[in-house]
């Protein structure tokens, strides 16, 4: 498994639709890494069976082995429940652009 770097604030744009209305495609977001995620965050996750895959979710709950997370858009989401649990790697705190802003 690769490593974020040693830095706690990285930026990460967001691909895809799972997100919306919350974040969009292109979106640009800061995220820290060793927060303590909470149900309801806007979490930064990897699976097991995709380790070269990071993908941004919403924290829904505490599981045995991960934490189940879902795309905001139920359409447009692939997330926990198709993969199964998820391992946090860091917490979206900020959007950068287009719309600064606090992340909730």
């Amino acid at each position: 498994m690769k490593s974020l770097g040693r830095w706690p604030l990285r930026r990460l744009r967001v691909r895809g639709p799972s997100m919306v209305p919350t974040l969009r495609d292109q979106d640009v977001v800061v995220f820290r890494t060793g927060d303590h995620a909470r149900a309801g965050d806007v979490v930064l996750v990897r699976w097991e069976h995709r380790p070269d895959q990071l993908s941004v979710k919403r924290a829904v709950r505490r599981e045995t082995g991960g934490w189940h997370v879902e795309g905001d858009n139920g359409f447009g989401s692939t997330d926990s429940r198709d993969l199964g649990p998820a391992q946090v790697l860091g917490v979206v705190r900020w959007r950068l652009w287009p719309s600064p802003g606090r992340v909730r």
